[in-house]
């Protein structure tokens, strides 16, 4: 009687199997697949049944440098990092044999097709864009492994340091123009206030003389200063006359 209780607890300890709170457990009978295994203590027969344990966790998948040429014939390299989780155990172990090397490959395939339809502006300017649009594709493509992309975020684009230089003086050429035209646009605002004040002080009796005045009054603050006033033709006529019947008398 104790050797046989002792054989079956002995199969019974040997037959205990672990899943934790973030895995699930795929389970095969004589080959055949039976059923999905939820987390606890599990009791999987050898010899007859197997296990295969499948992390549902969200997982980061870091897609190395690829090499692409963008639609305008750029050279660039694009890196990504892509997260999925699993979604469907059984398709994850059945569908295909190993679903984190495939999503990389899968990945770096759909990358370079994607930056290959888009010029280089577009996917320096746009990466939510082109992000969003591989995440679908790869998405897609996974569905049937039991795969849920969540997300896809390029990290960096490498471009080669002739087309920076290129780059940064079209940048710097952008700034000078946009600089030209802020500094026009100000000699015009200026030109059209002095017309409106001259306008003003044209149409108002004696306003140009106070105007003058003022700046008589402004200047000669600065003793300093030597000013020279340009005065009409007759007004000199007529201080020399004045002068000349002075001296006579």
């Amino acid at each position: 009687m104790y050797p046989i209780l002792g054989i079956i607890v002995f199969i019974i300890l040997i037959s205990l199997r672990q899943i934790n709170q973030y895995q699930r457990g795929v389970k095969f009978t004589m080959g055949r697949f039976t059923s999905i295994v939820n987390p606890g203590w599990r009791i999987i027969f050898p010899i007859f049944q197997s296990m295969k344990k499948v992390d549902i966790r969200i997982k980061a998948v870091d897609v190395p440098d690829q090499e692409c040429i963008t639609k305008d014939n750029v050279t660039v390299k694009v890196n990504a990092v892509i997260y999925y989780k699993v979604s469907n155990a059984e398709k994850a172990v059945i569908e295909v044999e190993n679903f984190y090397y495939a999503i990389s490959q899968l990945a770096q395939t759909t990358m370079r097709n994607i930056v290959g339809e888009v010029d280089l502006d577009t996917l320096l300017g746009e990466r939510d864009q082109i992000s969003s649009k591989i995440q679908l594709i790869v998405d897609k493509a996974t569905d049937p492994w039991g795969i849920k992309v969540n997300s896809v975020d390029l990290k960096d684009v490498i471009l080669p340091e002739n087309m920076q230089r290129t780059i940064a003086k079209q940048a710097e050429a952008e700034r000078e123009r946009r600089a030209v035209i802020i500094k026009a646009e100000g000699e015009v605002a200026a030109a059209d206030n002095m017309a409106k004040a001259a306008d003003i002080l044209a149409g108002s009796t004696g306003a140009l003389h106070l105007r003058t005045l003022q700046s008589i009054n402004d200047l000669s603050s600065d003793q300093s200063n030597t000013v020279i006033f340009a005065m009409p033709l007759e007004i000199l006529r007529a201080f020399e006359s004045y002068s000349s019947n002075n001296n006579s008398k």
